[in-house]
């Protein structure tokens, strides 16, 4: 049934692809030619880590280390765009692609991207502020890419995309976990991933999302919006199929410098483990850092807020004050909550942005001396964790 589903889904957007060019009479394309960008960035930060029973900090060191580099080309020929990004990330010692795709503009409102692309879901581009992203994004639920193909429509007030993905973006090295391919944690975005007793994969997603911005181009504006995915998940050990699902509901208003982001996530994976009891949590990684275990069932609910303050001061544009914070419930009844706060600025200057980020985390998988604990079942009456990070970035 659900192997029926995928080809009717395939056959589906393959009928879009055909009739919207029809339709369009193949838009006339812009001008032509491509531009070469990237960035560098650094980090430096300070981590304050209590995972015991008493109050003492385990962890406290001041670190710099060079966090990324990368590569961007864009650009059009013959009305067909392309858009790729490849990430290198030497403290990990990983690189892999973070977009890939080749585009199509039928009219100014329509288009379809095939290729390595971002899902439509949730609050686009971010549900967040900062550089840490909120919960969501550990969960492979915020800023996610897959491969496969998206349509969208946008009149400036109504968004409407449909896409449908094959699989997740492929791997690059991951020294600490499966190395290449479609199964490997090097990648940028959450995926589940197979390892330990569950030799999982994603297959065949299907997403749609629709969204309304009250007051569009005007300073005062507020788009609100729903998204829905649902796929297969296949374990190759017992080669069976289990499926997933993801609803989310989303606000994003701008009040002048003012912007105030609501995100509710639900996500639920269906499948069992190699044993063929059903998984409680699923194994997800990302940055070649190996896999943790993150809740089969749970809800998401993230609040942010940011304003920015433009400044004309030597080197200096603008300088943006945030805080977000997710709440995630897990819906096993012995599994402890997570909880995520950051507070931070993001200063502009010139090619140069930087974040500084007071990141603080009750069963955050990345905020922990035990890395990758804290999504799955957590640990009861644990502790926050503090960590100052600042991101510096030359972009061009």
């Amino acid at each position: 049934m659900l192997s029926m589903i995928a080809r009717n889904v395939s056959v589906f957007f393959s009928y879009l692809f055909i009739l919207c060019m029809i339709s369009s009479g193949f838009a006339a394309s812009e001008e032509d030619g491509f531009s070469v960008g990237g960035a560098v960035r650094y980090n430096i930060f300070v981590k304050m880590y209590n995972d015991g029973d008493n109050d003492e900090i385990i962890n406290s060191d001041i670190q710099s280390t060079w966090d990324t580099w990368r590569l961007n080309v864009s650009g059009q020929k013959a009305g067909w765009k392309l858009n790729f990004e490849y990430r290198f990330y030497p403290t990990f010692g990983t690189h892999f692609i973070h977009h890939g795709w080749i585009g199509y503009d039928f009219t100014d409102q329509s288009g379809l991207q095939l290729g390595v692309t971002q899902v439509p879901f949730g609050d686009l581009t971010y549900a967040s502020h900062s550089w840490w992203f909120s919960t969501a994004y550990y969960a492979g639920l915020e800023d996610d890419y897959d491969m496969g193909v998206k349509f969208s429509y946008n009149t400036g007030k109504f968004d409407l995309d449909f896409a449908y993905f094959y699989m997740p973006e492929p791997a690059g090295p991951a020294p600490e976990g499966p190395s290449y391919g479609i199964g490997g944690s090097g990648r940028y975005s959450y995926d589940i991933i197979p390892a330990d007793s569950a030799s999982i994969r994603e297959r065949n997603q299907a997403n749609a999302r629709g969204a309304y911005t009250f007051g569009a181009g005007e300073p005062v504006n507020t788009e609100v919006g729903l998204s829905a995915q649902g796929g297969m998940l296949y374990n190759s050990v017992l080669d069976e199929w289990g499926s997933h699902f993801a609803g989310a509901v989303h606000a994003d208003a701008n009040i002048h410098n003012l912007n105030l982001k609501a995100h509710v996530v639900y996500f639920n994976h269906m499948v069992d483990t190699d044993d063929g009891t059903e998984a409680k949590t699923v194994q997800m990684g990302a940055y070649g850092s190996g896999t943790y275990p993150v809740a089969a069932e749970a809800l998401m609910a993230t609040g942010g807020a940011a304003y920015k303050f433009g400044i004309e001061k030597g080197p200096f544009s603008s300088f943006t004050v945030y805080d977000d914070f997710t709440y995630t419930h897990k819906m096993e009844e012995e599994f402890e909550p997570t909880m995520q706060n950051t507070f931070g600025v993001l200063v502009a200057a010139g090619p140069i942005y930087t974040y500084v980020d007071l990141a603080t985390g009750m069963n955050q998988p990345w905020l922990t001396n035990n890395f990758g604990t804290g999504l799955g079942q957590g640990v009861e009456d644990t502790p926050w964790n503090h960590r100052l990070n600042i991101n510096l970035g030359y972009y061009f």
